[in-house]
């Protein structure tokens, strides 16, 4: 990874101007190019893309895409997945390669070797233990779960892959990487008590716990975190319950246990705004995750008389998404027009996965993505 220096005729660029260039391009080659956009994306973005969504209606759209060329505004490991699932003739690309996830980078595969080697060495029950990914992590990750038998998942159907590995064998043993909060949440809400799921550090020797604890708990959570759903907490929340009390409240689950407890609801970012939006007219919602989103849901019901404000009241910006903007989008376009031109161009900003971990990773996300 690592981003190349904007084009000065793009860094230059007004708006306005750049919002052309993409439009035209896009114009120009037609069905050629696909723009998927997540909804954490900017305005800006959003506006040009063909499909939104969060990132498992995300990675089932770009394995059903036939254009050549796949614009992933998003993240990083997005792009990545997109690129897995792709056929061999279609090129993804992400418009800033520095829009990284720092939930993906606390998973390092060399880290998650020596765990898997740990467990294999110690515990009586390794043959029972499934690793599980959230997608939001690197596609080294998705490659060592997919060869270990284990499972990609996203927020909206995280419960769905930990029921299906259950009722396959009642005694599996969920390795669950990279996101704690999202393991936690979930298998709590499954009917796994806190006192019986194991947390494992990166660096800290058998992962900083006891070996007990590792051998009786059905979950082992990775310790892993988003830098954005880390920032809301109870105190927000009962500030809320006292300024509002008609408001209801509504978090992600990569918030902490003690917040997503507290919410009234909890859901990804796809099943948040279906709550809301089918919500009744004089509504109030308070909403603990990613602001860009929680802006657009907003403006678009305010209108319809329902109220939508971000949990505590401070925007909540995820800074490696927002590296997408629409001067970067306009000179990726560009570079795709000339380049489906026929002209030489360097190919800045493709996103390519290793063919041997491409073919590891896609049985993670092939299993994810698995109706039964």
């Amino acid at each position: 990874m690592g981003q190349m220096p904007l084009p000065e005729k793009f860094l230059d660029m007004a708006g306005d101007e750049a919002a052309n260039v993409v439009r035209e391009c896009k114009a120009r080659l037609g069905k050629k190019v696909v723009i998927l956009g997540h909804h954490y994306q900017r305005d800006e973005i959003i506006e040009f893309a063909d499909f939104t969504g969060d990132s498992l209606r995300l990675s089932e759209i770009a394995a059903e895409q036939s254009a050549k060329y796949i614009v992933f505004c998003g993240v990083h490991f997005m792009a990545e997945s997109a690129d897995i699932l792709a056929s061999e003739d279609q090129m993804v690309f992400l418009p800033d390669m520095d829009a990284g996830c720092s939930m993906a980078d606390m998973a390092e595969i060399d880290d998650v070797e020596v765990c898997w080697e740990f467990l294999e060495k110690n515990l009586k029950n390794f043959k029972d233990i499934v690793p599980v990914t959230y997608v939001n992590s690197s596609a080294n990750i998705k490659a060592f779960v997919g060869r270990n038998g284990g499972y990609c998942c996203t927020s909206s159907n995280c419960e769905q892959v930990l029921k299906k590995i259950w009722d396959k064998n009642k005694n599996a043993k969920i390795l669950f990487l990279p996101d704690q909060h999202l393991g936690r949440n979930t298998a709590f809400k499954m009917g796994v008590p806190l006192n019986m799921m194991a947390f494992w550090k990166a660096g800290k020797e058998g992962g900083g716990g006891k070996l007990a604890q590792l051998q009786k708990s059905p979950v082992i959570l990775w310790n892993g975190s988003c830098c954005v759903h880390q920032k809301f907490n109870v105190e927000q929340i009962k500030a809320v319950r006292k300024a509002a009390k008609d408001m209801k409240i509504i978090v992600h689950p990569e918030c902490c246990f003690d917040v997503v407890q507290a919410a009234d609801y909890n859901g990804s970012t796809s099943q948040i705004i279906k709550i809301v939006e089918e919500s009744e007219p004089g509504s109030q919602w308070a909403i603990g995750t990613e602001s860009s989103l929680v802006n657009r849901l907003r403006d678009q019901l305010e209108p319809k008389g329902i109220y939508v404000q971000t949990l505590g009241g401070v925007p909540r910006q995820c800074s490696t998404m927002y590296r997408n903007d629409i001067q970067h989008l306009a000179w990726i376009m560009d570079l795709i027009y000339r380049l489906d031109a026929g002209e030489k161009v360097e190919m800045y900003n493709r996103v390519v996965v290793d063919d041997e971990i491409k073919a590891d990773a896609k049985l993670a996300l092939r299993r994810m993505l698995e109706k039964s």
